[in-house]
């Protein structure tokens, strides 16, 4: 097995390669090539071409029995054009590693070799699953329908953060990132000129109040107990300061932790829309599709995690509770509807290192000190499932 030095080097070095080579979802070739084969110089069974371009690495421990624990990392860039100033930055115009997914995939690759470099150690066997195109393009789900969940017991993954300070570890039971779904609103009013509003059934109008009256369902028709967001992110109409659009387009994102909820957020919202418009004399299409559901913890294998954190980092480094929750959404909670598993997160900011910028910003980055923790978390964290019934 490589000495911490060497490992740590390689992880640092795969994560800048890949992230000066940035591939959007479902175009992770090269990526999914050196996954392949750093996966099978492992020792580990690979299949490639899952969903596209998803890689599966399974392994069988020593120790016999035990369960099947399925371990995910993403590899998907987004369409962004990177500006930060580092050495090691996009070599691809428009696309970039803005959420820490080059991070994942060198942090899963150094996993999986650790837990191949100590097989006799552990029993039952891993899953390690590559995935594309979380960002939007339902990855998991495509996976998940080729059958990657067959067999498998638990679920583990994680996300470096820069929510949180490099190197702290964030868990929580139950409810822990958002579900995410997103809609269109189209708008059809009866365009004109500007000084003869009368003539005209205005749809800039309607529409502002249609962003208005959306707000209501949040602070009116959710629990003060719960949590969501409707968020009206771009409205588009009109096109001269002297004619009336007949034509508003509302685009945006709904957000929850609830899965109920995340079902009657749109029911509620299209009657909202109708409403407004019936009253204007306008026609409308309202279009909504559910991204990712809710990233709902299993307490036990909160737990877990937990225990390992404080292994390796020391219970002060661990933030364990509904703090850490936040409204972004991840699609890794469609494994966890299917099979007990947790999600957390590892900290990635530093003022000192620059690390500062959110996620999906062109100047994001992460501390990569939080890189070997992430690896040790999760290596202590896939031990205590493989070699206990959890």
């Amino acid at each position: 097995m490589a000495t911490a030095t060497a490992e740590t080097e390689l992880l640092i070095r795969t994560r800048r390669d890949l992230h000066q080579h940035p591939e959007l979802g479902f175009q992770e070739h090269r990526t999914a090539g050196i996954v392949a084969d750093r996966l099978r110089a492992a020792g580990y069974d690979v299949r490639t071409g899952i969903a596209e371009t998803g890689v599966v690495g399974t392994l069988r421990g020593g120790a016999g029995g035990g369960p099947t624990l399925l371990l995910r990392a993403d590899m998907d860039a987004l369409p962004i054009q990177e500006e930060t100033t580092h050495g090691f930055a996009s070599t691809v115009a428009g696309q970039m590693h803005a959420c820490g997914h080059d991070a994942h995939t060198a942090i899963g690759l150094a996993v999986a070799e650790r837990l191949a470099a100590r097989r006799e150690r552990w029993g039952g066997t891993v899953k390690y699953v590559f995935q594309p195109a979380e960002e939007g393009g339902q990855g998991a789900l495509r996976m998940i329908e080729q059958g990657v969940l067959d067999g498998v017991d638990r679920a583990l993954g994680l996300h470096v953060w820069t929510g949180l300070p490099s190197g702290i570890v964030g868990v929580t039971p139950g409810p822990f990132m958002a579900s995410a779904g997103e809609f269109e609103i189209t708008i059809r009013g009866r365009g004109g000129h500007g000084a003869m509003p009368e003539q005209t059934i205005d749809a800039v109008m309607i529409g502002a109040q249609v962003v208005v009256a959306l707000q209501s369902i949040v602070s009116r028709n959710v629990s003060p107990l719960e949590s969501a967001v409707v968020t009206v992110s771009s409205f588009q109409a009109g096109k001269a300061f002297n004619v009336i659009a007949d034509t508003a387009r509302l685009l945006g994102t709904v957000r929850a932790f609830d899965v109920e909820a995340c079902e009657e957020l749109p029911r509620r919202m299209e009657r909202i829309v109708a409403g407004v418009c019936q009253a204007m004399g306008a026609e409308y299409d309202f279009r909504y599709r559910q991204d990712t559901p809710p990233t709902v913890n299993d307490a036990r294998m909160a737990d877990v995690v937990r225990a390992a954190a404080e292994e390796v980092v020391g219970a002060d480094r661990v933030r364990f509770g509904p703090e850490v929750r936040t409204m972004a959404a991840e699609d890794f909670g469609e494994f966890l509807l299917r099979v007990p598993g947790c999600y957390f997160f590892v900290g990635a900011m530093s003022e000192p290192k620059g690390a500062v910028h959110p996620h999906h910003s062109p100047h994001f980055d992460i501390c990569e000190e939080c890189m070997p923790v992430a690896v040790s978390v999760l290596e202590q964290a896939a031990l205590r499932v493989l070699s206990a019934t959890v």
